[in-house]
C-alpha cells in the first residue's frame, strides 16, 4: 500500500453490540476497496478480521483486529472490535487510537446495551462519532424506530444523512439528504445515482429541511443567509458537517446492509470526506517524571508511538500494534521503552489486513502498523526517542469482575503453567493472575465467563498448557466469642534428655480486625524468660494452622499466666509445643466462630431494574447502605455483601439486568458467619 500523508489517513473504530454486523461491514469495505477479491462471511469463518480459531468456532469477534485499506487516495485503518462485554478492553483500546468511531447498529435489534457503553466511553474522550444503521435488508428491520432510539439514547446531535429506499425484502438503496439524490444498488455494491422515488419525496424533503436547519445553526454566516432565503450548497453543508463531526457535536447517521453491499461505498466516501484525520485530533498528554505536557500530531516532530495491542505468538514472540503520534517511524528505528528503560529496534514494521501482513519502510504520524519481536514491550507502552523518555497517558484497563481457580492438568503442564499465564496476561492486560496467600489457589481473573473460557482455550492452543478449573475458595477465618483458659502440657521421654514444658494460657476475643496480641504475665520464673518467645511462637503457628474448623484464627489476645519447666528437659521446642497445645484447647472452649469476608459492593443499574437488584442483594444476605442517582436514568446501589455470595455475581448481574448493570467490589471487613451456614461449611483443607 502506498505511503500517504497524515491528512489522507482515517483511523476508524467499528464499535457496537455483538451481532450488529461490525465484522461484516469491515469485510464489505475490504471487498469494495479491492483489498480482497472475495467477500467473506462470518458464518463461514472466511472474514479477514475474525481469524483466530476461538472466533471461528463461535462466529463472533473476540479480539481487536486491524484491517488497512486503500480508498480513493486515502488509507482507511479499520479497527474491528468485539461487541461482547467480556472483551471490552479491546474496544477501549481501539477507541483510544481511533480518530472516528463508527457505531454499527442493527435495524432489527436497535440500540443495545454495549452500544450505549461504548458511546459513553467515546463521549468521555470527546471522540468524533457517526452511526451506520445496518441490516436494513432483514425481516423486522425498521429504520425510523432505530433512529428514534438513537435520538432518545444519544440526544439531539444525531443527524441522519440518508433514508433507506424500501425495507426488508424491498430494500434497494439509500436517498442522500444533502443532495436529494437516490442511490440504488442493482449489482456489485457500487451505487447508481437517480431520482428519489415519488412515494418518499415528501419524507425526504421534510428530513432534508430539518438536517439543513440543524447544520446552518452551527455557522452564524450560513444561518443569516439561510434566514434570508439563501439555501447553502452541498460543499458548504459538507464543510459545516465535517466541522461538527470533528468537534464531536454532530453525529451523522447513514444506513445500508453490509452483507448485501448496499450503502457501503457511500459510508467509505463519507469517511474520507467528513471524517477527521489524525491532524484534526487534539494533542495527547504525555508525562516526563512528574511533569505532564501535550504532544501534537506533528509529521516533522520527533518519532513517538504507543502500543495499543499486543498479540502473543508462540513462534515469533510478541506482535505489537502501534500508532505513531508524532514524526515518522522508519524500518530499523531505534526507540526506547520508558517503562523498562530498554532500547528497542523496530526491525521490519508491517501493515495488517487481518492476519495478513504487508511490509512497509515508513509509518507516518497518525498511521497504524505492527512490528514483531519487541521484547519486553506490552500493551500501553510508549516508544520514544532515547533522549525524550516521555510516557503517553492512557485510560486504565477495566478491572476484572470474575475469577476461577486454575490447576495444571499434569506435571508437564505444571512446569509450563507460570510462564504461559504470564505471556497470556502480556497479550491481554484485562486478565490478572494472582496467588491467594490463604487458600493457596492460583486465580485467573477476567471480565466474564466467556473471557475466561476463551483465555484457557488460547492457553492450550498457543502454549500447549492444559489447565483445569475449580471453584474459588473463600478465605474464611475463625475467632472466639468468650474468654477461656487451658494448660498445655508437652512431655516426651525417649532416653537421654527429654522434652518438658507446661504453659497456662488464657484466650480472649479482640475487636474485629485487631489481629493478635500476646501478653506475658508469668511471674516468679515459672517459665524462664528465654522460653517465653517460644510460647508465643507456638501460639502463632497454631493460629496460622487453623482453629477447630481448620481456618486461621484471628482477633484474639493470648495471655501466658503460668507454667512449669524442668532444668534439664525444658527447651524452646518443648515450650513452643506447650503453647500450641494450650492455645488449641483454650480456643475450643472459648466459643469458636467462623468469620467470613464481606465486600463493599457498588452496583449501577437503570432505574427500572432497581427493585430487581435490591431483591437479589437481599437474597445474598446483603445489607443495603444506600442508593443515589448516577445520571442517565441510573441508580448506584452500595451494599455490604458476603464475599461468598459474589463469586458468580458478574454472571448473575448480567443475566438479571440483560447486560445493563455494572459493578465493582472490594474487601471491606470480616464478620461472623451465621451458625447454620457454618455447620454446613466443609472444613478447610
Amino acid at each position: 500500500m502506498q505511503q500517504l500523508s497524515p491528512a489522507k489517513i482515517r483511523n476508524v473504530a467499528l464499535v457496537g453490540h455483538a451481532g450488529a454486523g461490525k465484522t461484516s461491514l469491515c469485510e464489505a469495505l475490504a471487498f469494495l476497496s479491492g483489498a480482497t477479491s472475495r467477500l467473506g462471511r462470518v458464518e463461514e469463518g472466511t472474514t479477514l478480521s475474525d481469524h483466530e480459531p476461538e472466533e471461528l468456532a463461535r462466529h463472533v469477534s473476540l479480539s481487536l483486529s486491524l484491517v488497512s485499506l486503500p480508498w480513493e487516495g486515502h488509507t482507511l485503518n479499520v479497527l474491528d472490535t468485539p461487541g461482547l462485554a467480556d472483551f471490552a478492553a479491546d474496544a477501549d483500546a481501539a477507541l483510544e487510537v481511533a480518530d472516528l468511531a463508527v457505531f454499527v447498529v442493527s435495524a432489527v435489534a436497535g440500540v443495545e446495551v454495549q452500544t450505549r457503553v461504548a458511546w459513553r466511553q467515546a463521549a468521555d474522550q470527546r471522540l468524533p462519532r457517526m452511526v451506520f444503521v445496518n441490516m436494513l435488508d432483514r425481516e423486522r428491520s425498521d429504520f425510523e424506530r432505530t433512529l428514534d432510539e438513537l435520538r432518545q439514547a444519544f440526544g439531539g446531535g444525531i443527524a441522519p444523512l440518508e433514508l433507506p429506499i424500501g425495507q426488508a425484502g424491498t430494500f434497494a438503496g439509500v436517498a442522500d439528504l444533502l443532495t436529494d439524490t437516490a442511490y440504488r444498488y442493482p449489482d456489485g455494491g457500487r451505487a447508481v445515482a437517480g431520482e428519489v422515488p415519488e412515494d418518499m419525496e415528501a419524507q425526504e424533503h421534510r428530513v432534508h429541511e430539518h438536517l439543513v436547519e440543524g447544520l446552518v445553526e452551527a455557522d452564524d454566516g450560513l444561518l443569516e443567509r439561510y434566514l434570508d432565503g439563501d439555501t447553502p450548497g452541498f460543499d458548504e453543508l459538507a464543510g459545516v458537517l465535517a466541522q461538527g463531526v470533528a468537534r464531536a457535536s454532530v453525529f451523522p447517521v447513514v444506513c445500508g446492509s453490509a452483507t448485501a453491499l448496499v450503502g457501503i461505498d457511500r459510508l467509505a466516501r463519507f469517511l474520507v470526506e467528513i471524517g477527521p484525520s489524525p491532524l484534526d485530533r487534539g494533542p495527547v498528554s504525555v508525562r516526563a517524571g512528574d511533569v505532564t505536557t501535550e504532544v501534537g500530531a506533528d509529521p516533522g516532530g520527533r518519532p513517538l508511538a504507543v502500543v495499543f495491542k499486543t498479540v502473543a505468538d508462540p513462534f515469533v514472540g510478541h506482535v505489537s500494534l502501534f500508532k505513531v503520534l508524532s514524526g515518522t517511524v522508519r524500518a530499523d528505528e531505534h526507540l526506547r521503552n520508558p517503562r523498562t528503560g530498554q532500547d528497542v529496534r523496530l526491525h521490519a514494521p508491517f501493515r495488517l489486513l487481518g492476519k495478513h501482513q504487508e511490509g512497509t519502510d515508513t509509518v507516518v504520524t497518525g498511521d497504524l502498523a505492527a512490528v514483531a519481536k519487541l521484547s519486553g514491550t506490552l500493551t500501553g507502552d510508549t516508544l520514544a526517542p532515547p533522549d525524550m523518555p516521555v510516557v503517553v497517558s492512557r485510560r486504565p484497563v477495566p478491572p476484572p469482575s470474575l475469577a476461577v481457580a486454575v490447576v495444571a492438568a499434569s506435571q508437564a503442564d505444571e512446569d509450563k503453567m507460570a510462564d504461559a499465564l504470564h505471556r497470556l496476561v502480556e497479550e491481554d492486560p484485562s486478565l490478572r493472575v494472582t496467588r491467594h496467600p490463604e487458600t493457596h489457589q492460583t486465580l485467573l481473573e477476567g471480565l466474564g465467563e466467556t473471557h475466561l473460557h476463551v483465555s484457557l482455550e488460547r492457553l492450550r492452543r498457543k502454549f500447549g498448557v492444559h489447565l483445569e478449573t475449580e471453584e474459588v475458595r473463600v478465605a474464611y477465618r475463625e475467632s472466639i466469642e468468650t474468654a477461656a483458659e487451658a494448660v498445655g502440657h508437652y512431655k516426651k521421654q525417649s532416653g537421654g534428655h527429654g522434652q518438658f514444658g507446661v504453659a497456662h494460657l488464657r484466650v480472649e476475643p479482640l475487636p474485629r480486625g485487631a489481629g493478635f496480641e500476646f501478653v506475658d504475665a508469668v511471674v516468679g520464673g515459672a517459665i524462664p524468660r528465654q522460653f517465653i518467645p517460644a510460647v508465643e511462637k507456638g501460639v502463632a503457628e497454631a493460629m496460622a494452622s487453623g482453629g477447630p474448623r481448620g481456618f486461621p484464627v484471628v482477633d484474639v489476645r493470648v495471655t501466658c499466666l503460668d507454667g512449669k519447666h524442668h532444668p534439664v528437659d525444658s527447651s524452646e521446642m518443648s515450650f513452643k509445643m506447650a503453647g500450641s497445645l494450650g492455645f488449641r484447647e483454650a480456643v475450643a472452649n472459648a466459643g469458636p466462630v467462623v468469620l467470613e469476608p464481606v465486600s463493599l459492593l457498588s452496583v449501577v443499574v437503570p432505574d427500572r431494574l432497581l427493585g430487581d437488584v435490591l431483591g437479589d442483594l437481599n437474597a445474598r444476605r446483603g445489607r443495603i447502605q444506600g442508593a443515589e442517582p448516577a445520571g442517565d436514568e441510573t441508580q448506584e446501589v452500595r451494599a455490604l455483601v458476603p464475599t461468598a455470595e459474589l463469586r458468580r455475581y458478574a454472571i448473575d448481574l448480567r443475566s438479571l439486568t440483560g447486560g445493563w448493570g455494572r459493578f465493582s467490589a472490594h474487601h471491606d471487613h470480616y464478620d461472623v458467619l451465621p451458625a447454620h451456614l457454618a455447620e454446613s461449611l466443609p472444613a478447610a483443607t
